[in-house]
């Protein structure tokens, strides 16, 4: 566990769900906390990393920092998902263990699944068949982040925990239209259909001025505003929503994602992850004064005999519950109060048909979900309108 006075950096503070952990650690008494916005430090340049960590001396590590977007963003800037995620994760754990950090979380994705992996989806089912194309390189950095902190455990005997979130929402979510996830993009496209309708163009100004479309804000013509939506799917009483709507899809509010990524920190260790009867500092090279030697661990490359094969430390976080586009898309309507039309373009790809996850590990170190959707629905555009204000 822990101590209050502990410094924690939370890698990407400002972002969907770092902000929320860093709230929910306030909220637990953890006031030493540490963040610096993309601008203070980037992750991506290790000189940066390496002052960062020498000036700060972080205790603990929380790595929510990434390079993130839907599914158009996944097939525009496949270079970028893969890198931008490698350098930001070699970055930040490499200099974690060389300054000696106690304890490490990474956050990837449960996109890290193979495409057709078998419903609901055990930790074991990771790298057993091909990815989904559409995401390939963004669920390649994540596993390879996830294998960074279990071979580092293995090697060096650290406690780097790696969590795999579902699909998150909720307060600071990304809205912008290029490269968000696909319930802020559906929300905020119904939101305008209907402002479009209701002739509310003071309204649409305000939310094209808070997060312009292509560089279009509020101070454009009517005409020029209408044509860029269109390229969105976005018309008058009208959104058209890429793929069948079939797909089923779960989601989680990002501080229910938060509380279980405080619970994992604070209370498991890599050793209750693989059993602490196999878990010793016997097997990870210790001298005879109980120090670890970080040179020759009896680890090293993972191959501990006496163990057999350690693989699939990671934790699914999630509600193990789903629903298709289509219904997310109906408790959308419903909470903006649209009167439209909502079409769905089947030429469109649809993703990963299915992707629910098993989360019965995560129910066995003592964490359940709190937030059903149908509330986080209503809640996720409270905040968006407020978001406006």
């Amino acid at each position: 566990m822990l101590s209050k006075d502990c410094k924690i950096y939370v890698a990407g503070h400002h972002g969907l769900v770092g902000s929320a952990i860093w709230n929910n650690l306030k909220a637990r008494g953890y006031n030493n906390l540490v963040g610096r916005s993309h601008k203070e430090l980037d992750l991506t340049d290790q000189l940066a990393v390496r002052k960062f960590f020498d000036e700060e001396r972080p205790d603990a590590v929380v790595l929510a920092a990434a390079f993130v977007g839907g599914i158009m963003a996944n097939s525009l800037y496949r270079a970028d998902f893969i890198m931008m995620n490698m350098k930001i994760q070699c970055n930040v754990i490499s200099e974690a263990y060389a300054h000696g950090v106690q304890k490490l979380l990474f956050l990837g994705s449960t996109c890290i699944y193979p495409k057709n992996a078998p419903q609901p989806m055990k930790e074991d089912c990771l790298l057993t068949s091909p990815l989904e194309y559409t995401n390939e390189e963004y669920a390649i950095a994540k596993i390879a982040g996830l294998k960074m902190c279990e071979s580092y455990n293995l090697q060096y005997g650290t406690n780097y925990i790696a969590v795999m979130p579902t699909n998150l929402y909720g307060p600071n979510d990304n809205f912008h239209l290029e490269n968000s996830h696909v319930m802020p993009a559906m929300m905020r496209k119904v939101y305008l259909a209907k402002l479009i309708h209701d002739n509310e163009w003071d309204k649409i100004a305000i939310d094209l001025d808070k997060r312009p479309v292509e560089g279009v804000n509020g101070s454009a013509t009517q005409e020029k505003i209408l044509s860029v939506l269109a390229k969105y799917g976005i018309y008058n009483n009208k959104v058209v929503l890429w793929g069948t709507g079939k797909p089923l899809r779960e989601f989680l509010w990002s501080e229910d994602m938060a509380d279980a990524s405080v619970h994992v920190l604070l209370n498991v260790d890599f050793s209750d992850i693989i059993g602490i009867e196999k878990y010793s500092s016997v097997h990870f090279g210790a001298s005879t004064d109980g120090a670890v030697d970080r040179n020759h661990s009896a680890g090293r490359g993972g191959a501990i005999p006496s163990l057999g094969e350690i693989r699939n430390c990671h934790i699914n976080v999630g509600t193990g519950k789903e629903l298709t586009i289509r219904e997310l898309s109906e408790l959308i309507v419903k909470a903006v109060g649209f009167e439209g039309v909502v079409e769905f373009d089947a030429s469109k790809p649809d993703g990963t048909m299915r992707k629910l996850i098993d989360v019965s590990k995560l129910h066995s170190l003592g964490w359940t979900h709190k937030v059903e959707i149908e509330d986080g629905v209503k809640k996720l555009f409270e905040w968006y309108r407020q978001s406006l204000a």
